[in-house]
């Protein structure tokens, strides 16, 4: 007799109900007490291994991360910019968009950037109020930093504008600029997208390259998703989905499957890493199921708790500091 191949699911526990139900941070470090590292005696001590290749480049990653640690600490996130007297050239890159303050003493050095016309390489040099800053020819004008968390709600669209005037996540954080200190009203636009009729959390700035970190394909930005069918998954379909759906742009891979209501077999969480256009949605379509809602509840260790669908907030310092440094 063949063994049943269904998928064991905890009736009283799945992977996604600390995303669905947070009962603590996402960012909270484990309790769990580090372990010693084993002492070597001293008569031993000339046996350790010498290092190897792979040790060095460790270290060095390690260092790298460390350097890249005091630079972010550096990089004060203020509640308003003063560009009232005078800053570091670096730092008034920062603000404009154009790179990080480590890139921009790169540019710098390059011979990329200009004050009033003259080449600058010197690293501190400060930028008065009234100074002409250009980087690769292009007049800069540098603006305050924003992050704003959405609860997107459904029949709104994920761009900046619509020529057809349908409702767009801009519309719903329009309030928003009025309690923005800035020499210069933001360029606000949304990080990544999401369909009309999904909602969930969406991440609106205008910090380009942190948004360019979030979305490109080799950061793998982990995403959960609350998925509800129009009728229960099935044993069957759940081992498909977990070993990967053929769809017409190729094998669609998840990190995780669950059913998130032990006693509702239509409601299921489903991780991805994928980027791909409507990916959850084929995925389930794919096997015959219609998506009757979709709801993104965990991006980028960002998570809609507290914040009704609709609502908006600013990150606070501690979310934009952490989110520069996620990694899954």
């Amino acid at each position: 007799m063949a063994k049943d191949k269904s998928t064991k699911t905890p009736e009283n526990k799945h992977p996604f109900q600390n995303f669905l139900k947070p009962s603590k941070p996402v960012f909270e470090e484990s309790a769990e007490p580090k372990k010693k590292r084993p002492t070597i005696p001293f008569d031993k001590r000339s046996e350790r291994p010498k290092p190897t290749a792979f040790d060095e480049r460790v270290k060095k990653r390690i260092k790298d991360l460390e350097i890249d640690k005091k630079i972010e600490d550096d990089e004060e996130i203020e509640a308003k910019p003063k560009f009232d007297e005078p800053i570091r050239l670096n730092k008034y890159l920062a603000h404009a968009g154009v790179a990080s303050r480590r890139k921009a003493d790169e540019y710098i050095a390059q011979g990329k950037v200009k004050i009033n016309g003259v080449v600058v390489l010197e690293m501190g040099h400060k930028v008065m109020p009234n100074d002409k800053v250009t980087f690769e020819n292009k007049l800069l004008n540098p603006e305050r930093k924003v992050y704003i968390l959405l609860n997107k709600p459904k029949d709104c669209i994920t761009t900046t504008s619509d020529e057809k005037d349908r409702k767009t996540v801009l519309d719903l954080i329009k309030n928003a600029y009025d309690q923005i200190d800035s020499v210069k009203k933001p360029r606000l636009y949304p990080v990544g997208r999401l369909d009309r009729n999904t909602s969930g959390v969406l991440l609106i700035t205008n910090d380009g390259e942190l948004a360019q970190n979030l979305t490109h394909p080799s950061r793998e930005i982990r995403k959960i998703y609350h998925v509800f069918l129009n009728k229960n998954l099935t044993p069957e379909d759940y081992e498909k989905i977990t070993h990967g759906v053929v769809l017409e742009d190729g094998i669609a891979s998840v990190d995780e499957l669950a059913y998130t209501n032990p006693k509702d077999k239509k409601e299921v969480g489903i991780q991805i890493h994928n980027g791909k256009n409507r990916i959850v949605r084929r995925i389930f379509e794919s096997l015959g199921y219609d998506v009757v809602k979709l709801d993104r509840v965990f991006f980028g260790g960002l998570t809609k708790k507290d914040l009704p669908r609709g609502r908006w907030r600013f990150l606070e310092e501690e979310e934009v500091r952490r989110l520069k440094h996620f990694t899954n």
